[in-house]
C-alpha cells in the first residue's frame, strides 16, 4: 500500500518551493521568542551551547534564530532553490543536503532536533526512527508550525475565501498538526503548547506570504494570480490604510528522548 508521503502531488508541493525561494525569504513569517522559550522550557536546557540540526529549513527563518540563540546548529535541506537563498541570508552556518527521512547526520549526535513547518513532508515511518537515531539521551525533537488564528474574523473570512477557490483552508489544514504526527514506534511522548504572536503587514507582503504556499504554488500562476487579485480588493475595501495584522499561534509539539 503506498502512503500519502509517496504520492506524486506530496512530492510535488514539497518541491515546489524552490520555484519561489526568494518570495519565501522576502515574506513569510518568523517566529516569536517566547517560542524559544518553551521549547527550553519544555526541554529542561538552554539552546545556547546545544547541538541543534534544523531540518527542512527552507530559506533559515528558523536556523537564524536559532543561531542567534547561541545554538551550535548545521541546517539540513533537500531543495536547490532555498538551499541557495540559505547560503546568501546564513552563509557561516553550515549547511548539508537531505531530508527528515534519511538524516546525514551521526548517530547520537543532537542536543536538540528542530522542524520547522517542515514535519508533514516527513514520512514517519523513515523519520521517526531517524529521530531517535540521531538525538542523544535527554535530546528533544521540537516540531512547530504558524497557523493563522482562525478566531479573528478576518483570517477566517479570509480561509474561507481560500477553500472557495482551491476546495483547502490553508490555516485550517495546518491547524490540524495531529494529523502529520504519527509515531508508528509509540516511543514519543509530544507535548502541545500554543503561542501565540502578530506581526503588521501592507496587504502585498500578506498576499505575497499566503502565495508563497504549496497550495498556491501548485496551481500555477494563472489561477493563484486569479485569486490574489480578488483577495487585494477584499483587504484593501477592510484595511483602507493597506496594512493588516496577521495573527498567528504557533503550535509546538516537543518530545525528549529516553
Amino acid at each position: 500500500m503506498t502512503s500519502s508521503y509517496d504520492t506524486p502531488g506530496h512530492t510535488t508541493r514539497a518541491h515546489s518551493f524552490n520555484s519561489a525561494a526568494a518570495q519565501y525569504a522576502a515574506n513569510r513569517p518568523s517566529y516569536p521568542t517566547a517560542l524559544l522559550d518553551t521549547i527550553e522550557e519544555l526541554a529542561g536546557r538552554p539552546l545556547a551551547g546545544a547541538r541543534v540540526a534544523d531540518v527542512g529549513d527552507g530559506t533559515g527563518i528558523a536556523t537564524a534564530l536559532l543561531h542567534a540563540r547561541g545554538a551550535d546548529v548545521i541546517a539540513v535541506e533537500p531543495g536547490d532553490g532555498m538551499a541557495a537563498q540559505f547560503r546568501h541570508a546564513l552563509p557561516d552556518v553550515p549547511i548539508v543536503r537531505g531530508d527528515g527521512n534519511h538524516l546525514p547526520l551521526a548517530t547520537a549526535s543532537l542536543d536538540f532536533l528542530t522542524y520547522a513547518q517542515s514535519w508533514h513532508w516527513t514520512d514517519p515511518a523513515h523519520s521517526v526512527p531517524e529521530v531517535l537515531r540521531v538525538l542523544r539521551p535527554g535530546g528533544a525533537l521540537a516540531l512547530w508550525w504558524n497557523t493563522g488564528a482562525l478566531d479573528v474574523p478576518w483570517l477566517a473570512e479570509a480561509a474561507q475565501r481560500i477553500d472557495r477557490y482551491f476546495g483547502e483552508s490553508i490555516p485550517a489544514n495546518t491547524k490540524n498538526v495531529n494529523a502529520h504526527v504519527v509515531d508508528p514506534t509509540g516511543r514519543l511522548g509530544l507535548t502541545r503548547r500554543e503561542v501565540r504572536w502578530s506581526r503588521r503587514v501592507p496587504v502585498d507582503t500578506h498576499l505575497a506570504n499566503i502565495g508563497s504556499h504549496s497550495l498556491f504554488l501548485v496551481h500555477g500562476e494563472e489561477a493563484s494570480t486569479g485569486f490574489l487579485t480578488e483577495e487585494r480588493e477584499h483587504l484593501m475595501r477592510a484595511f483602507p490604510d493597506g496594512l493588516v495584522e496577521e495573527v498567528y499561534d504557533v503550535v509546538l509539539l516537543l518530545a525528549t528522548r529516553a
